[in-house]
């Protein structure tokens, strides 16, 4: 049976089909008409459940037109989050940092794992062995940080995340780059530190640049947000 999930996020939309839990066919999109563009992808295939997880309100209307492509619609967003309860994490937690988290149960059971989630905003989770959740903090993302120096400061460059970075700059430009992605990566490190026993697993769009940029042993699961939603879908058929 065919789920369609889908993860609305601050900056974009992404979607998966799947099969229980295991991805099919993904897309992106970045637009006004989400809605449009979800019903889209239902054109030929009508889902057994569509599962919607939004950083923003899903409306009454929105909800309605969903639901006449689909056997079962489940929303998740601010005001829909019992689900929560059921899988016993708190209700504060971001639709996508739920999601990862339920993934990482699912994916490393049994161990204890550290959640980077690289967008546009660094997020770190920790799961222990036993699956509870312990906390986790949010700092600004990698272009976030870009974009802020740019914002509040006259004399700063607008900059993207470089291909080479030096260790001090030696130029204005330089330094902001190297001020940027040498900062993340000591979160890194101390965050590794917290709970070095901890399994590391990235995700999100920079996920891949800083994997490749530290030492230690790492998990890159890209889509772990659509794993965690499609598992969520797959339990709550029928």
């Amino acid at each position: 049976m065919a789920n369609l999930v889908v993860d609305i996020g601050n900056t974009a939309l992404k979607a998966a089909w799947a099969e229980g839990v295991t991805l099919g066919k993904t897309f992106r999109y970045q637009g006004e008409r989400m809605t449009d563009f979800i019903l889209s992808l239902t054109a030929r295939t009508k889902p057994d459940t569509i599962l919607v997880a939004s950083a923003g309100n899903v409306t009454e209307a929105d909800r309605a037109r969903l639901a006449t492509v689909c056997g079962r619609l489940i929303v998740i967003d601010s005001s829909h989050r019992d689900i929560y309860r059921e899988k016993e994490l708190p209700l504060y937690l971001s639709p996508d940092r739920f999601a990862s988290i339920v993934a990482v149960r699912y994916l490393f059971k049994g161990k204890g794992c550290t959640v980077f989630d690289f967008g546009t905003t660094l997020s770190i989770d920790f799961v222990e062995a036993d699956g509870r959740y312990s906390g986790g903090n949010i700092s600004p993302g990698c272009r976030t940080r870009f974009k802020a120096l740019n914002r509040y400061s006259r004399s700063l460059p607008l900059l993207d995340t470089p291909d080479a970075v030096e260790d001090k700059g030696s130029s204005t430009a330089s330094a902001v780059e190297s001020g940027v992605i040498s900062g993340i990566m000591f979160e890194l490190q101390g965050y590794f530190g917290m709970s070095p026993e901890n399994i590391a697993v990235f995700t999100g769009g920079d996920a891949i640049y800083f994997a490749k940029r530290v030492k230690n042993s790492i998990f890159v699961v890209c889509n772990l947000v659509l794993i965690g939603l499609a598992i969520v879908a797959d339990e709550n058929i029928g």
